[in-house]
């Protein structure tokens, strides 16, 4: 029996009259969310020398279009973290030359984030083995079926959002 069954069989036991739908749903949805983080997500950033947070910085500069660069507030709004966050994980892209950072020429007290040579390179060689990545860890999915959850997913986060 999964771990959501159990928990949910021994609470319908214990109090016959809960409605348990809500608690098995988002049960499970964090359950996906950690197994495809483990065992997809970071065996494949670790595989090319990263950390999920630094691809996503990558990944931000990437997708943000020529010439990839942005401002670090910019950055961790973009990716929901802490400015103390964002420095970290820029200080370890730096060191391995896929970010660079510059004086802000429009802000003397500012600085800017770009991708490197090297950091275009491999975000694109990569993004591609990423995508193909997380397409593995839907398998057990229908094309169709990944499009009806996208739908349910994307309803869910917009009700969530007006919260």
């Amino acid at each position: 029996m999964n771990k959501v069954k159990l928990v949910t069989t021994q609470w319908q036991r214990e109090m016959p009259d809960l409605d348990l739908l809500p608690m098995a749903v988002v049960s499970r949805l964090g359950s996906a969310t950690r197994l495809i983080t483990r065992d997809y997500l970071d065996p494949f950033f670790k595989s090319y020398g990263l950390q999920h947070g630094e691809f996503d910085v990558l990944a931000t500069l990437r997708r943000s279009g020529a010439p990839y660069t942005l401002g670090p507030t910019k950055l961790f709004e973009t990716l929901m973290i802490s400015s103390g966050g964002m420095t970290n994980r820029l200080d370890r892209l730096e060191m391995s030359d896929l970010i660079s950072r510059a004086p802000n020429p429009d802000d003397r007290r500012g600085i800017l984030v770009s991708l490197t040579e090297n950091g275009l390179e491999l975000m694109n060689r990569i993004v591609p083995l990423h995508v193909e990545n997380e397409s593995r860890a839907l398998t057990t999915l229908s094309r169709e079926e990944q499009k009806q959850l996208d739908g349910l997913l994307v309803k869910l986060l917009a009700g969530l959002d007006q919260q």
